[in-house]
């Protein structure tokens, strides 16, 4: 009879069918409520959802979540609670290369990443980059490097100047933590640290691969940099960090804490760098 409402007059449908109308109505009032309680339970655990991800979910990670929890809704009724609620992710801003490009033609290795960034295997490709953050003490230096294949931090660095030791640091941190490979490859932008003899020299003791982003090209190195954006994005702009120890700590608790090992990442299949890699290895182990 709902169905038909608006092409029949509710009492004639009743008529037809012989059941009351008073009774129709109960039935729909029946149905509406349980609805209504069933979406006030969802909104609980939409508001869990997105207070555990720092308040940086949208409704597709959201949706992805509860899918994990057992919850059974679709995508678009998350959607439209949230709407409804006027829960919503943080909005990224736009992003912009932020190292040094070098003079130094002669040190810039070959583009062999161009832009390939589906890989098969952890410790395979390696991006890395360098951004800056700003506290009341003054500037604080970042330089990570990523595994291209799940995405997880395998590096990372901090320091009031901008010097190649701070991305030496990120790829002794990078070596220290994973088991490479002899045909593991590097890719960053152009910048003078990346560029330098003591940097060269590092990777080469370790037969690593160095490649560069195209002049011009920032997209070249778009994963390392997009990682930058949601830093900033869901834990930067939403501190006012007095000195750079605190940010450093806070910074250290985002990347290892929550990214590494709780955001559910698109690419990934909206599950984790360290669960998208424990999946990988079963799976490995199994094929041995």
């Amino acid at each position: 009879m709902k169905t038909h409402s608006k092409e029949f007059e509710i009492e004639k449908m009743a008529h037809i069918l012989e059941v009351s109308r008073c009774g129709y109505y109960e039935f729909l009032n029946r149905v509406i409520s349980k609805r209504n309680v069933e979406n006030q339970e969802l909104i609980k655990e939409i508001k869990k959802a997105h207070k555990s991800s720092r308040g940086t979910y949208g409704s597709p990670r959201i949706h992805a979540k509860l899918q994990k929890q057992g919850i059974s809704c679709s995508r678009k009724r998350v959607a439209k609670l949230m709407k409804q609620e006027k829960i919503q992710a943080k909005m990224r801003k736009k992003w912009k290369v932020t190292t040094q490009a070098s003079k130094k033609e002669i040190m810039i290795a070959p583009n062999h990443l161009d832009q390939n960034f589906i890989v098969g295997s952890p410790n395979k490709v390696w991006v890395s980059d360098i951004t800056y953050v700003s506290t009341q003490e003054g500037w604080l230096y970042i330089a990570v490097v990523m595994d291209l294949f799940s995405r997880k931090v395998v590096g990372l660095s901090m320091s009031d100047r901008l010097e190649t030791e701070l991305v030496t640091k990120a790829l002794k941190q990078a070596l220290y933590n994973r088991k490479t490979n002899k045909d593991l490859m590097f890719h960053s932008d152009r910048g003078t640290q990346y560029t330098s003899n003591e940097f060269k020299e590092l990777a080469n003791r370790h037969g690593i691969t160095l490649s560069m982003s195209a002049k011009g090209r920032c997209y070249d190195n778009a994963v390392a940099e997009s990682f930058f954006h949601t830093l900033k994005t869901e834990e930067v702009h939403l501190s006012n960090y007095r000195i750079r120890e605190e940010a450093k700590t806070s910074i250290f608790e985002y990347v290892e804490i929550f990214y590494n090992r709780k955001r559910l990442h698109s690419t990934l299949g909206y599950v984790s760098p360290i669960d998208f890699e424990a999946a990988w290895n079963c799976t490995a182990e199994r094929v041995i």
